[in-house]
């Protein structure tokens, strides 16, 4: 066959999809998601057994981690060093896994996201807790396979006596799919495993009164009602909110400050510092003076607030919406099945998988030993035998020719035990007692009987497995250091309340308008006449001093009202940016007025053909662009007027130069409408100018260049909607109060 006969036409996206697929599948069982009966990825199975075979118990020595990577990289992982590395090293962190696998000798890195040391100058050897998980690995409790390189052999599984999975939780993107299953605590978890064994059909809700939640190394406080975490163990996905633990620590003269004792899981301390510190000289955050790390072994991260007067829990709060204080922990349970399957699993299916597992782990530990009591039992019939008949062993082996056949047929022995004989050494003669034989043999007879019997029995069986659950427990559980829980687990947080304007730094601003609609804001109180500039042909329409946390209400010719925050006005020396590209507003209508929210105060709005109403400044307050509708406008007509009300009394002056004086309590009070008519005007007339003022004190108007005040009123006196007298003499031509 020629080299063009041996080329096979393919269609490219057939090729590739048959590629990728493979790829895929690799990354999902071989790397990336873990088993759900031992909570292991590959990487982490080959290291654990690579440094059981160098005899790293927790009794004995440590080994430099060159030559324990060397030796997973050369046997069993046919990847980088660098990815095992970082594997033991991550493994060896109190502060990310909750129950180290590996005791780590020298720099392994910390909490605030160093890197460990390189490997050459680290040491390590196994915990007690991955001891715990390979126990039983050399008694026939699981498959073995050979390596990549077919020289060793490696195991398939864990018989893990350890619910590792769910007590150290897992993190993995593979393709198409990822997991992320929080670390738990163990005691917590040995409790759910009983109930499960006691009562098979339990809910994931009977479950969740002994496993309450995650169990973070490095503590924290979930901050999630009941009903959400029983969602998320009910569907294996959702995710839940983790925070710093905190506490108030007094000063004197009525100071205090906050220390920061835990924070969330996975969050590197010194970026959560550095972040907020950027956030604080942004001025982002108006509660915090200052933030020191002052940790040693444990975290101490100390807040300092601005002033005495400031709640800790304001404070706490707006860290929580704008930092790291605060995380999501999303969990996503997917799991390879004990088939190799990707799925996500919820509580009990998982905590039913290690129990399985261990069900399975029995069985064949028990029939290893079995196979192991048998053989022995038969040797030691065959050297009870050779005892009795101690001589003519002795003879035949000496004068045989065929000294095996001989004495099989001499004593109706079998090969194993014919094998035993010949094998044994001159010295173990002497210890071929009858009364030794016996009793090895009815103690291997009693074993025999219970393993059988716990072979042929699930009830003993589960039992068997209880007591080993029981033993994990005291030894990992919560009464011990290790096993302590960490994280507290709160219900839905109380919702404080951050006044808007406390998180915009108060300085003095003065607010500017111009008659083409320009607007900007300049640093500090300046008087509006001095030489402020403008565009060519543009001048002041209005103008007021402020602050940068105050609302700025802006009320149009449309009858709507606009609202801008201070601190959101263009600021500098220029001439700043029209109006219209913080607010929609039509190109056929104006602003009319700009004034400072204030809540609780009330206004009056008018309308150019005399109509309007009493209105509060909370209703005048517009969530979007789009202002808020206010004033109802008939055809023909638009808004005027807005301001304060202040005093008892309402005078009214139309174009048509006719005074109206009546009481305030004659105008509605209305959150949004046309309103009723002040004063009655002929066709084509509209109001000129209002004014509010307290009876007692007279109506002061300009005159002659000095200020009047009339307090003879009763002529012009009326009710709403009439259409009242000619001015006092004297009363600018203007028609206007002012």
């Amino acid at each position: 066959m020629n080299e063009s006969e041996q080329i096979k036409e393919t269609k490219m996206a057939e090729a590739l999809a048959e590629r990728y697929l493979a790829y895929a599948m690799s990354t999902i069982v071989s790397r990336s998601l873990p088993d759900v009966r031992d909570g292991l990825k590959p990487v982490h199975r080959r290291l654990l057994y690579a440094m059981n075979a160098l005899h790293l118990d927790p009794e004995s020595g440590f080994k430099k981690c060159a030559r324990v990577v060397g030796d997973v990289i050369g046997k069993y992982h046919p990847h980088g060093d660098t990815a095992v590395y970082e594997t033991m090293v991550r493994l060896a962190q109190d502060f990310a896994v909750r129950y180290p696998l590996v005791e780590g000798q020298g720099n392994f890195g910390n909490i605030d996201g160093d890197s460990a040391a390189a490997m050459r100058y680290t040491e390590a050897r196994l915990t007690e807790v991955a001891k715990a998980i390979m126990d039983g690995l050399n008694d026939g409790t699981v498959d073995f396979r050979p390596t990549y390189s077919g020289e060793d052999i490696e195991p398939v599984i864990m018989p893990c006596a350890f619910p590792n999975l769910l007590a150290n939780g897992s993190a993995g993107i593979a393709v198409g799919m990822a997991t992320n299953i929080a670390p738990h605590n163990v005691g917590e978890l040995a409790d759910g495993l009983q109930l499960l064994i006691k009562k098979p059909d339990c809910s994931v809700d009977d479950l969740m009164k002994f496993i309450h939640g995650p169990d973070f190394p490095t503590g924290g406080e979930i901050v999630e009602p009941y009903e959400t975490l029983l969602k998320i163990y009910q569907t294996g996905r959702g995710a839940m909110r983790v925070r710093a633990k905190w506490e108030k620590d007094e000063l004197s003269h009525g100071m205090y400050q906050i220390i920061v004792t835990e924070i969330p899981y996975m969050v590197k301390k010194s970026e959560l510092i550095s972040k907020t510190a950027k956030l604080l000289l942004e001025k982002k955050l108006p509660f915090l003076a200052d933030i020191r790390d002052e940790s040693a072994e444990n975290v101490r991260i100390v807040l300092e607030p601005k002033n005495r007067n400031i709640e800790p829990e304001q404070l706490m709060a707006h860290l929580f919406r704008l930092t790291d204080m605060q995380v999501n922990f999303s969990m996503n349970m997917n799991v390879l099945d004990k088939d190799g399957v990707p799925r996500v699993m919820n509580l009990k299916q998982i905590l039913q998988a290690f129990l399985d597992h261990r069900q399975e782990v029995l069985i064949r530990r028990s029939k290893f030993r079995l196979d192991k009591i048998n053989h022995r039992m038969e040797v030691l019939e065959g050297f009870l035998i050779a005892f009795l008949n101690l001589d003519e062993v002795i003879r035949i082996i000496r004068e045989e020719d065929d000294p095996k056949t001989s004495l099989m047929k001499a004593f109706h022995l079998t090969e194993v035990q014919t094998e035993a004989i010949l094998n044994m050494r001159l010295r173990s003669l002497r210890k071929l007692e009858e009364f030794q034989i016996k009793s090895e043999h009815e103690e291997l007879a009693a074993e025999k009987e219970k393993l059988e019997a716990l072979l042929n029995n699930e009830m003993l069986r589960w039992k068997e497995i209880s007591s080993e659950i029981s033993l994990m427990k005291k030894k990992f559980g919560q009464g011990t250091k290790l096993g302590k829980r960490r994280t507290v687990i709160s219900g839905a947080p109380e919702e404080i309340e951050i006044p808007l304007e406390a998180l915009i730094e108060r300085e003095p601003i003065t607010v500017i308008l111009s008659e083409k609609g320009w607007i900007r804001s300049v640093k500090g109180h300046i008087q509006l006449d001095d030489d402020i500039k403008f565009k060519e042909g543009d001048r002041l329409q209005c103008g007021l001093q402020a602050q940068t946390t105050d609302k700025i209400l802006m009320f149009a010719t449309n009858g709507r009202c606009y609202t801008l925050s201070a601190d959101k006005l263009p600021r500098g020396r220029g001439f700043g940016e029209p109006v219209r590209l913080s607010i929609d507003l039509p190109e056929e209508d104006e602003i009319i007025s700009m004034t400072i929210f204030h809540s609780g105060e009330k206004r009056l709005v008018l309308s150019k053909k005399g109509k309007g109403f009493i209105i509060k400044e909370d209703d005048l307050l517009a969530q979007t662009r789009n202002g808020k509708i206010v004033l109802n406008l008939m055809p023909q007509d638009k808004a005027y007027l807005n301001l304060p009300v202040k005093g008892d009394t309402v005078a009214v002056i139309g174009d048509n130069r006719k005074l109206l004086i009546f009481d305030l309590s004659e105008i509605p009070e209305m959150t949004r409408g046309q309103g009723v008519f002040v004063q009655k005007y002929p066709k084509g007339v509209g109001l000129s100018d209002i004014k509010l003022f307290n009876k007692a004190d007279g109506l002061a108007y300009p005159c002659g260049g000095g200020t009047r005040i009339e307090t003879n009123l009763l002529g012009w006196i009326g009710h709403r909607a009439q259409i009242g007298k000619l001015p006092p003499v004297g009363f600018p031509k203007s028609n206007k109060f002012s």
